[in-house]
């Protein structure tokens, strides 16, 4: 498998986390965000949004960070990571929505503002990563994990941009759980982490 990635993207940490976690062979093809290599013709051959990451597996092209951790999960038959009952893949599904909305609007867009410049409202997309985190930390009250007694793509899915709210001027010390399930995560064997910028509350 090959999977395209930067290593300043919180999606292609996302996919390189759960591949190293499972240990699942893989090489690391870094695109070139500056000179526009993923809206190169090439590129735009494996992904029309021209986005990362990319997972390449034989004639089988993957694109979008969670539906890579659901490709991978579902061919190595990681059941332990993506639970096949009906309410278990349910739960995990209800956080790959999470991770691709709230998280993407939240935490992910106020850390674009600082570390790419992007033209977001700082103060609105904070305010939207505040929201959602004052969930997580309730939903981590009776649980160790997002769904369960274990971690799944769900977890996997959240952390990366949680992990680097700091960035984005998004303070995480009102929410003991949310550090203590990181800290979790970071304990799990396999376990890598993603590119940190000194910007926003880390600098």
């Amino acid at each position: 498998m090959k999977l395209y990635v930067h290593p300043m993207s919180g999606h292609a940490h996302r996919a390189t986390l759960f591949l190293s976690l499972i240990a699942a062979p893989v090489e690391s093809i870094e695109v070139d965000l500056a000179a526009k290599a993923h809206k190169s013709p090439e590129f735009l051959k494996l992904n029309r949004f021209g986005q990362i990451p990319v997972l390449v597996d034989g004639d089988q092209v993957i694109a979008d960070s969670n539906a890579i951790l659901v490709y991978v999960a579902k061919k190595l038959g990681r059941t332990d990571w993506l639970p096949e009952t009906p309410a278990e893949a349910a739960a995990v599904q209800r956080w790959l929505s999470v991770a691709a909305g709230p998280i993407a609007y939240g935490p992910a867009a106020a850390r674009l503002v600082t570390v790419f410049g992007a033209a977001f409202n700082a103060a609105e997309v904070i305010a939207r990563a505040h929201t959602v985190l004052t969930v997580i930390e309730a939903e981590l009250e009776d649980r160790a994990w997002i769904t369960g007694t274990a971690p799944t793509i769900a977890d996997v899915a959240l952390y990366s941009y949680i992990a680097l709210a700091p960035e984005g001027n998004v303070d995480l010390a009102p929410y003991a759980r949310v550090r203590a399930w990181l800290q979790r995560i970071e304990a799990l064997p396999g376990y890598v982490p993603p590119r940190r910028t000194a910007i926003g509350l880390a600098a």
